[in-house]
């Protein structure tokens, strides 16, 4: 997140992040832990959403988790939009249970960043779920869920933060 934090920052968006407690615990003691469940989660994006001003100007986001806890409490928020880097649409290697019922009828302008190798959710697996049409997808080629792609790609993994952060930054500027 820091890197594409400051590539979205050098495209003139400010950035506020924040962290949910259970990635703090696991960077102060470096034990892998499990997330908290959802309603813990979205109280703590809520508590730092209070801090920055009216959400219909803001547009939240995150990756993986973050993302997720965005596009699920960004109506009542009232937020001017989301960016999910690295969607879980499903836990890895278990694409039957889905987890996008939500973004069936999510109506806040919604910008889904996508490695198209991330095991979370292929580019062929998303083109069959019933999505709203408030959702955006950008691909990123042979990127997997941190967008990172192989080395017989030919590509890098600058080249597609790059990519996904000129996404995300002309997302932001329409919505805000």
């Amino acid at each position: 997140m820091n890197a594409m934090a400051e590539r979205i920052a050098a495209g003139g968006i400010q950035v506020i992040r924040f962290e949910f407690e259970y990635m703090a615990k696991r960077r102060e003691d470096g034990q892998r832990r499990g997330p908290d469940r959802a309603p813990k989660l979205i109280a703590r994006f809520q508590e730092a959403l209070d801090l920055i001003g009216p959400p219909s100007e803001v547009v939240i986001g995150g990756k993986s988790m973050g993302g997720r806890m965005a596009s699920m409490m960004a109506e009542e928020a009232e937020a001017a939009g989301v960016v999910c880097l690295g969607c879980p649409f499903h836990p890895p290697g278990r694409p039957e249970r889905l987890r996008t019922a939500h973004l069936e009828t999510i109506g806040v302008p919604t910008l889904i960043v996508q490695g198209t190798r991330d095991r979370f959710g292929t580019r062929e697996e998303v083109a069959a779920y019933p999505l709203s049409s408030s959702i955006e997808l950008a691909w990123i080629e042979d990127g997997d869920h941190s967008l990172k792609p192989r080395k017989k790609s030919g590509r890098t993994l600058e080249q597609n933060l790059d990519e996904a952060a000129y996404a995300a930054v002309g997302f932001i500027r329409r919505c805000a």
